[in-house]
């Protein structure tokens, strides 16, 4: 166990080093997309609190856009990214790496499968637990264990098929192959994903603690480093833990039930 933690963590490193190389070499041009992802969500949100009590119909209307415009830059940014992983000496235009239509119908089907998984798995964790309400015990007591491990069920689901967005991308697979493609890659990795989250999450994590003390002038520096660092560097770590993860696979996507394990 100690071992696997030791090269757990080895890969941890390795994946962080490339990612900031690639990162401080092309800052700005990553950093731009990621701002554009920023400025699309909240321009969103307050499109959104202006429309809600004018129109119904064209509040939806232009939910539906913004969410278009969030994931064709979301995508370009993965494909900017692989580009630049495949072509280190040369220039990419972040131009040349806008989604295809097909790419972008499919990342929408995708997210639709992805949220379909994460409720059919809370929904089987809430069938394991119905039967122990016969069995004498506090409603209360199943309830609290019930959504424990549904959460952690829950999360555990999302990062094991989070990563087809890139199948999408990178190897032009469809929706529900994608999904099972992740499943595939991160079968053994779940761990080295887990402590890649939780280094590149932990300035987020440090936020929320000084927004607890009620230090807001540190709370908002530490923030303001997460938004032009760590988000741009998270990008670029996640695509190459993928690549990492891509390399040392062997086998399919097909033996779904194998994978689960």
């Amino acid at each position: 166990m100690i071992n696997f933690l030791k090269e757990s963590t080895f890969i941890v490193n390795v994946v962080i080093r490339k990612a900031w190389e690639v990162t401080k070499r092309n800052y700005f041009s990553i950093a731009t997309l990621c701002f554009l992802m920023f400025i699309t969500s909240n321009a969103s949100s307050l499109m959104a609190f202006f429309l809600k009590d004018v129109n119904k119909g064209l509040s939806i209307l232009m939910a539906f856009f913004f969410a278009l415009l969030y994931f064709t830059i979301n995508l370009s940014l993965l494909k900017y990214i692989f580009h630049l992983l495949d072509n280190e000496e040369h220039d990419v235009s972040i131009v040349s790496t806008l989604p295809t239509r097909q790419q972008i119908i499919r990342f929408i089907m995708g997210m639709l499968y992805f949220m379909l998984v994460i409720i059919g798995v809370y929904a089987v964790v809430i069938l394991v637990a119905f039967p122990f309400i016969y069995t004498g015990i506090k409603m209360a007591v199943i309830t609290n264990i019930a959504v424990s491990v549904g959460i952690v069920a829950i999360f555990i689901t999302w990062v094991r098929i989070s990563f087809f967005p890139f199948f999408i991308i990178d190897k032009n697979q469809p929706p529900f192959g994608s999904l099972k493609f992740s499943l595939a890659i991160t079968k053994g990795n779940f761990t080295k994903i887990l402590m890649l989250l939780l280094v590149l999450g932990g300035f987020h994590v440090l936020y929320l603690f000084l927004n607890y003390l009620q230090w807001p002038v540190i709370a908002f520096f530490v923030n303001i480093l997460s938004s032009f660092i760590i988000v741009p560097l998270s990008s670029v770590a996640l695509t190459i833990a993928y690549r990492m993860m891509m390399g040392a696979y062997k086998g399919d996507e097909n033996d779904i039930i194998h994978n689960i394990v």
